[in-house]
């Protein structure tokens, strides 16, 4: 009895832990939450601490992304379809046993101590089974990688198997933390950008879709002046926040259609068009936007992408220098944006793309998620003659 009650407050964590993630789950799945908006509020309003918080973190960020691997392992012992709380409970429980090696015990005890119900005897039923027959077998790669089956299709097609399938599972591994030297948290792939684009001290810099202003701080670090355009009023002002907190006078965010900027042309020394993109590189740092995409999402992007491209290069003054770079893998998005580029636009020169990690993409480059253990993005850079 006495070695049950000192058990008895961390069984009694475990599950407020599983029970916040489930929350968590069924905002995102229900309410169209965005995970890395939804669970820092969550968290906060938590009494969890220290390694409770960090298990609901990879409760919620790694049962997203194994969403579809996760059903495979339980759908088999469904008997009729259950609410949006239970799935997620299930998904929960299937995730510590088949991905994370939670002993049965404590995976299934837990996540039941979180339900509440007619649903606990549901999910104590399925888990048991989940934890007897472990993992499923026979699975194909789109459910194997937990990914739509569109993604796995047009990465391979555009990628070529081996590197895509090798692209897929490295978005499913947690990102990585990287800090710049003035504090900013910044995947590496997006600092590689910032410097690529060349910023020097003194010079103009357009930079046409800035949110949340990343990429903007940084190329005002090097001492440039930059204009930074965004179309909608919430997303400028996470720039304005940044420069603040930053101390960077010199970064002017603007909310404007950055494919029609209220700015003078031939007037700026560097542009940046970091693009909105179908983000199919950005992953693992963004583990529900999978679901989100839809296939047809490119018919909107690519000529958006265009459109941020003519404005940016009409910015340039001769001899400047833009750079487009999106984080996607998509042919679409990266060498077929370069293919019409070479087509239709006269007066403009690519510049030689930058050597490893990065591999030549057209006349542009490519960096691959499993290369440098970074977002993907391709880079084009033009320069007006």
């Amino acid at each position: 009895m006495k070695d049950q009650r000192r058990g008895a407050p961390a069984q009694d964590a475990g599950a407020a832990s599983r029970r916040l993630a489930i929350e968590v789950l069924v905002r995102i799945e229900e309410g169209g939450a965005y995970a890395n908006l939804v669970l820092p509020g969550a968290l906060d309003r938590s009494h969890l601490e220290g390694a409770d918080r960090r298990l609901v973190t990879e409760l919620v960020y790694g049962t997203t992304r194994q969403r579809r691997a996760v059903d495979a392992a339980v759908d088999p012992y469904l008997l009729r379809p259950v609410d949006v709380p239970t799935r997620a409970a299930l998904r929960v429980g299937a995730y510590q046993l088949l991905v994370l090696g939670t002993p049965p015990h404590a995976a299934v005890g837990a996540t039941v101590g979180a339900v509440h119900g007619p649903a606990r005897k549901v999910v104590n039923a399925v888990l048991r089974r989940v934890a007897e027959a472990g993992a499923p077998g026979g699975l194909d790669e789109a459910t194997r990688l937990s990914y739509p089956d569109w993604v796995v299709e047009r990465l391979v097609a555009d990628l070529g198997h081996d590197d895509a399938i090798a692209a897929l599972e490295a978005m499913n591994q947690p990102p990585r933390t990287t800090e710049r030297d003035d504090g900013y948290v910044q995947d590496l792939a997006s600092q590689w950008v910032a410097e690529l684009v060349g910023a020097r001290p003194g010079e103009l810099v357009a930079d046409l879709a800035a949110a949340p202003g990343g990429k903007a701080t940084a190329m005002a670090g090097t001492g440039a002046r930059v204009v930074a355009v965004d179309l909608h009023r919430s997303r400028a002002r996470l720039v304005e926040q940044n420069r603040r907190r930053l101390g960077l006078d010199q970064v002017l965010p603007v909310v404007a259609d950055g494919a029609r900027p209220p700015l003078r042309p031939g007037r700026f020394d560097r542009v940046l068009v970091d693009a909105p993109c179908s983000g199919l590189g950005s992953l693992r740092r963004r583990p529900d936007a999978r679901w989100r995409i839809g296939h047809d999402a490119l018919d909107r992007l690519v000529p958006l992408q265009r459109r941020l491209l003519l404005a940016g290069l009409d910015l340039l003054v001769p001899g400047g220098v833009l750079t487009y770079s999106v984080c996607t893998l998509t042919s679409a998005e990266t060498v077929g944006i370069d293919e019409w580029l070479a087509i239709d636009l006269a007066g403009f020169e690519a510049l030689a793309p930058p050597g490893e990690p990065w591999r030549p993409w057209g006349r542009g480059a490519l960096l691959l998620p499993q290369t440098a253990g970074t977002d993907a993005m391709f880079v084009l850079q033009l320069t007006r003659r």
